[in-house]
């Protein structure tokens, strides 16, 4: 099955909410222990807009099935050819080849967008999505052990990063 990207409209929103509360809830990919709210993820989707950063999705008649986008990695000046990204898929379409699909198409985005680096920081023990970024070509570069906390346990952060556009200046 084929599986068109597109950007995410105003619509899409609630199907972006119930993917992302879904993993705050069941999963260590969002650090957050509480869900959010639809007014919450609608100034998200404002705030992306604001600033000319993408959200896309994959959609079909069920609703949203996955969405990725990018953001400022920090908001100083020196950062501002570096994001960092996100990828959620929802859970039963997990496991499907959506997550490299979204990602392909984010990172073209960026480029498009004449970023450097894109960041991905990522629960050390999600082995899944750690493979994912090396087969798009993201590297590790910092191990952060114990740096967070979710259903009762320490959390390592990974990061890991892709040069966008090594001659970018």
């Amino acid at each position: 099955m084929s599986y068109p990207i597109r950007d995410a409209q105003a619509a899409d929103v609630p199907g972006i909410l119930a993917i992302y509360n879904d993993a705050v809830r069941n999963t260590t990919a969002i650090w957050n222990e509480t869900p959010v709210d639809l007014a919450n993820r609608q100034a998200w989707f404002s705030a992306r807009a604001e600033q000319g950063y993408p959200i896309l999705v994959v959609a079909d008649d069920s609703g949203v099935l996955g969405y990725a986008s990018f953001g400022d990695w920090r908001p100083f000046e020196g950062f501002r050819h570096t994001v960092e990204h996100s990828v959620y898929v929802r859970d039963d379409q997990r496991g499907k080849g959506l997550g490299p699909l979204l990602m392909a198409a984010l990172i073209e985005r960026a480029r498009g967008c004449g970023k450097h680096v894109m960041v991905a920081a990522i629960e050390s023990g999600n082995a899944a999505s750690v493979r994912l970024h090396e087969r798009l070509g993201f590297v590790v570069t910092g191990q952060m052990p114990q740096v967070g906390i979710k259903f009762g346990r320490w959390l390592d952060l990974t990061f890991m990063q892709l040069l966008l556009d090594p001659a970018h200046p």
